[in-house]
């Protein structure tokens, strides 16, 4: 998250800048037709490197002229570009869920395939999770919903989001439980509100935790919420393709022996493809992977776009790093690479405004602009190191 508690009190009350956005009591650009198929594009015959930051360019000082609220076109949801499954969708906030990635047998997990937004960040003891953003779509089983992070104040803050989670570390969840998003929290409980489920799936408890944002409406007038419509900054989408690109099939993740992941470039679906480690790779084990399927359609888990992010991980104090109590900086400016329609593309993310979402430009600041749909980031530390292999391009996330 931010640099400290110090630097990120400095924020607190910006939150209550959001649009419509009142304190209520807390709970326990229009698409256009894609081309049909991409320009042949060479491949770096070097290994991938991320470009060097550029000195000139600051997010406090944003040169590139970018609205700081571009709003959607009428019936267009602003996290994809595309018309929502419901036009009535949109006259709510979204809601940022934490879903877990391990122990593998949570597996498949529920509902990824139907989130606008997700991030996949590292937590701790070799693992990663997601935070899932939900605003075009109501599945009505998302899950299974695990602990909060640091992270995650990120994601509610640009999104405006109702934010669901299953507790966290204490130290974690009292910053959230007093700070100015408590009213946005929305905890496991007992009764129908907030609307948490156990699925009966032969999990334990605590792996069998399940949400229903069908039921979310309901349960935010039940307790007088502010759920009213927010204004949120539209990305920039377009089916044209940015030129400069490079042919990329698959791009490797690796986060540790326990976590990796690859995602596979679909020409005949247009999307990419996420498999997911099936076993650790100790003792000199191979690499295994499995599709990562969606519970709740039996579908693979896919992207319309893949964004790397490389983000500064810190520790407050040395028993935050005993414990791998990270905060993952997702503020001012940093190195990304852009993955849309099999192409590979160089550039850089800036938050400039702390309630809204990233901007991702290329390397001369103008908008990078994403193939509607759904968009998945892989952050990884700024420690972190790149290379490729011909079509394969790989990410190997490195701990401060």
């Amino acid at each position: 998250m931010f640099h400290s508690h110090l630097k990120l009190t400095s924020y607190l009350l910006a939150f209550a800048l959001l649009a419509s956005c009142a304190p209520g009591p807390g709970l326990g650009a229009a698409p256009v037709t894609e081309s049909a198929s991409a320009p042949a594009i060479d491949s770096p015959s070097l290994p991938i490197a991320a470009a060097a930051p550029d000195p000139t360019v600051s997010a406090q000082e944003n040169p590139f002229a970018i609205p700081q609220i571009a709003t959607a076109a009428p019936g267009i949801d602003p996290l994809t570009g595309l018309p929502p499954a419901d036009p009535g969708y949109l006259q709510r906030r979204p809601v940022a869920i934490k879903v877990a990635n391990y122990p593998r047998y949570i597996r498949p997990q529920a509902g990824l395939t139907y989130a606008d937004v997700v991030f996949e960040y590292y937590i701790e003891y070799l693992l990663t999770r997601f935070i899932a953003v939900y605003y075009g779509n109501h599945p009505n089983m998302v899950g299974p919903v695990r602990s909060g992070r640091y992270f995650d104040e990120h994601v509610v803050r640009m999104y405006h989001a109702f934010y669901v989670f299953q507790y966290a570390d204490p130290r974690e969840f009292q910053y959230f439980y007093s700070g100015d998003l408590r009213s946005f929290l929305m905890l496991q409980g007992f009764g129908p509100c907030p609307p948490f489920f156990d699925s009966r799936r032969p999990v334990e408890t605590y792996n069998n935790a399940y949400f229903d944002v069908t039921k979310l409406n309901g349960c935010a007038a039940q307790f007088h919420l502010d759920n009213s419509p927010q204004n949120i900054r539209s990305g920039f989408f377009s089916a044209s393709l940015p030129a400069n690109g490079y042919l990329v099939n698959r791009i490797y993740t690796h986060y540790s022996v326990d976590d990796y992941n690859y995602w596979e470039y679909d020409p005949a679906a247009r999307r990419y493809l996420r498999f997911q480690e099936a076993n650790d790779t100790r003792d000199n084990k191979p690499e295994t992977y499995a599709p990562l399927i969606d519970y709740l359609n039996n579908k693979q888990v896919s992207a319309d776009n893949v964004i790397v992010l490389f983000v500064l991980h810190t520790f407050m104090n040395a028993g935050e790093q005993q414990d791998e109590v990270y905060h993952i900086d997702l503020v001012d400016s940093g190195q990304a690479f852009v993955f849309r329609n099999g192409l590979a593309f160089p550039a850089r993310w800036f938050r400039s405004d702390i309630n809204q979402p990233l901007l991702i430009t290329n390397l001369n600041g103008t908008p990078l602009y994403l193939k509607p749909g759904r968009t998945f980031f892989q952050i990884i530390g700024v420690t972190s190191t790149d290379w490729s292999d011909g079509p394969n391009w790989h990410f190997d996330f490195h701990t401060p």
